[in-house]
């Protein structure tokens, strides 16, 4: 169907004046307006569906305690595990949610197999880190200690007995935060 010309103009008069929000506190707010299940958001913290950040610095540090990561390799295998402990809780949720706001029909079950599809993946995705994480700890244990390990394994009121080694050129320095949600990408729904 076609549009007269000055319908076309008033169109474009109009689209002048609704731009949307400018502001990034104004992109903010309205950012995850047409988030219904939370299925497909790469946020870590989706405060929409009612999701706390103490709840997962708590799953964090509850993995922490019992993995007692030890470097940067390992603390990438617990983030991955927290990640997917806290996503399969996220599915859990919006499975619960496809159940009272969509009626038995093909978009539920299409829902649905989208939901299982994604908790099968996040489900490998923790036993793969928690099997990494494993070998890591195994290889670790496995190595003969250097020095400097020796000393951190040592009391705080032993005196070493040998004078400390030169520090390397090059100390790799520590991440942002203790909890990786400080530095936790932040992008947009993809729904």
């Amino acid at each position: 169907m076609l549009i007269s010309q000055k319908q076309q103009e008033a169109n474009r008069q109009n689209a002048q004046h609704s731009t949307g929000p400018v502001t990034p506190e104004g992109k903010a707010r309205v950012s995850l307006n047409a988030l219904t299940f939370g299925l497909r958001t790469h946020q870590t913290i989706v405060h929409a569906l009612a999701e706390d950040a103490t709840e997962y610095l708590r799953l964090w540090d509850d993995f922490d305690i019992e993995w007692k990561p030890q470097g940067r390799t390992e603390l990438c295998y617990l983030e991955a595990m927290v990640s997917a402990q806290w996503l399969l809780a996220r599915a859990a949720y919006s499975e619960a949610q496809i159940y009272e706001k969509t009626n038995c029909g093909v978009q539920q079950f299409a829902l649905l197999a989208q939901v299982y599809k994604i908790r099968e993946k996040l489900e490998r995705s923790f036993r793969a880190a928690v099997e990494d994480m494993k070998k890591a700890q195994k290889e670790r244990l496995s190595r003969p200690q250097t020095q400097s390990e020796q000393a951190a394994a040592q009391p705080a009121t032993a005196v070493p007995a040998n004078p400390p080694a030169e520090p390397p050129d090059y100390v790799m320095s520590d991440a942002a935060g203790s909890h990786p949600i400080s530095c936790a990408p932040n992008t947009t729904d993809t729904r």
